[in-house]
This record gives structure tokens, sequence and C-alpha cells, in this order.
């Protein structure tokens, strides 16, 4: 069965997460969580003659990258069979294909999360395409409270590892192992060599880079600063709602991944001042050169150590 275009004015109503089965086929027949990302993933190399083995994932307010790509094809997420739909503010729904340089790209301007309702497959069905893609390392982006008392609004930090805090882990339940195996390692889910690279990209380019640990909470809601103290305590320097199942996904499918977080606020607890999501977008926009930068400095050095 064909993909048909949606009409795109309603791309922002409420999504109603995917079920893993074609519409018209018998009731009870249903495909795989892998073959409907190989049909999502032969739909995306259908619209573009380019394959790339870097994507990217672009958070909160951090989607103008993928504007800037040359020879792109833009495709909105409502169009690419059981991709999930973004809701949230300062998550355009978008993919875009295209090239930064001469190294060909694939960017996703914002992502879903658990707290838009959706399940934690859903939220790492997009790495399940880049898989299906042929994608070698993927770079993740989010907009992250700071904890440690160094990461000020403003600062991108690398991320080294994660906790995670969202009870939810996209590898639950059966094993695919045409994606990877039951019991996957973690030890090493944020490339060191990639971490490497970036923080030296960053340093040279005047940046001031950092690395800390993030920890990942389902939101929708911020934390209290009871919270935050106890992410301190067990070894949280940054928080965030977004990222961990992405990365565990990679890691399965044995992706590469670079995670870095542009710290937008100050979590709770820290200022005297509530926390509002238009400072995270408002944050995100006045670091967006600064993050351009580095990852223009980057994807040539990762393009190199992946061919």
């Amino acid at each position: 069965m064909s993909a048909k275009k949606t009409n795109r004015k309603t791309e922002r109503q409420a999504p109603e997460p995917p079920e893993f089965a074609l519409p018209g086929f018998a009731a009870g027949e249903s495909l795989s969580e892998f073959e409907c990302a190989g049909l999502a993933a032969k739909f995306i190399s259908e619209q573009t003659s380019l394959r790339p083995e870097i994507a990217l994932v672009l958070g909160s307010g951090l989607g103008a990258f993928a504007d800037e790509f040359s020879s792109a094809t833009k495709i909105p997420y409502a169009e690419i069979p059981y991709f999930p739909r973004s809701t949230a503010v300062g998550h355009a729904g978008t993919l875009v294909v295209g090239k930064v340089g001469r190294i060909p790209v694939c960017g996703m301007q914002g992502r879903v999360h658990l707290y838009e309702g959706y399940s934690v497959k859903d939220v790492a069905f997009p790495i399940r395409v880049f898989a299906r893609m042929g994608v070698k390392a993927v770079i993740l982006t989010n907009a992250a409270g700071g904890i440690k008392r160094e990461f000020v609004q403003g600062k991108l930090v690398v991320i080294k590892d994660h906790i995670n805090l969202q009870s939810a882990n996209p590898l639950s339940g059966p094993n695919d192992e045409r994606f990877g195996p039951r019991f996957p390692d973690m030890s090493s889910a944020y490339d060191r060599r990639f971490r490497e690279m970036a923080v030296g990209e960053g340093n040279r380019i005047g940046i001031g880079m950092y690395e800390g640990v993030y920890a990942a909470l389902p939101g929708p809601s911020y934390e209290t600063p009871a919270e935050i103290r106890y992410l301190r305590t067990i070894g949280a320097d940054l928080v965030g709602m977004s990222t961990v199942p992405e990365v565990i996904a990679a890691r399965h499918s044995g992706i590469r991944v670079l995670g870095i977080s542009c710290v937008t606020n100050a979590a709770a607890g820290m200022l005297d001042q509530p926390l509002d999501h238009k400072e995270v977008l408002e944050t995100a926009e006045r670091v967006k050169g600064q993050f351009i930068g580095l990852l223009k400095a980057l994807l040539p050095r990762i393009a190199e150590v992946i061919s």
C-alpha cells in the first residue's frame, strides 16, 4: 500500500500514537517495528537521492540548523509512514535531508516526548528509521536545566553519561535481533571520541565546552527544588525530558552517539524565579549561532571517523 500525503493543515492536531499495523490489512495482521521502520526509511529515501550516514535530532528551539542545509528536501513528519508527530512548542516536526558542506545529513526539526502521550517505543521510532536508512552516527541535542552551578544559562554541554528516571525503556518487550542484541552494553553510550572532538572543537572556536551527566525525567512539569537536590546528590549535572530513549535505541542498533545539551534555564531552586518554557526558547535562539558553529566544525570530523 503506497503512502499518501496528509493535509498539512492537520499537523498541529493532537497526535494519536501510531499502531504498528498498515491500514487495509486483514484484522489482526500487523507489521513488526522493524518492518514499519523499513517502510518509513524507504519512503524517506524515495524523496531524495542523498544517503546520509549522520543524523541529527534538533531539540527545543534548536531546529534552525536544518534550515541551512543545502540541496535540502523537507518532509513533514505527518507524511512519513508511522512517524510520530511533534506537538511541543519549538518542535517544527519536519525531517530535512540535505548537505552541510559536502556531507549528506538527515536532520529532525523537533522530536516527540513521553509527556505528549507517546509510548517509549514511539519516542525511539525515528532512531529505528535511521538505523534502517544506514545511519552510522547520530547527534542528539536538547534543551536542559542546569544543575551544576557552572552550567549557567546559554552554556553548551557535551553529555558524557545519563541517568534514566523516566521509568521506561524502548527495549522492553520481545527483542528483535534484526535491530540488535537482547542486552546491549551501555557503558560507553556516548562515544568517547565524539565527545573529545566536541569539547576540542568547542574550545577551539571559543565556546568553552564542558561535559556533564544528563538526568531524564518524564515531564511535562518542571522539577521541584527538592527533586533537583536529589538529582544533584545522585550525580546529575543537567536535567531534561528527552534524549535517553533515543540513545538506548541507537546503541541497540550499533549507531554511535554524540549528545549536546543547551542549558536554557537554571534548574528549580537555583534561582529565585519560576521556570518558563518561553525562557527555554529565547535562550536557544540566543545561542543558536554558537550551536550551529559547533555542529559545522564537528560534522566533517565525525564523517571522517565513520567512513
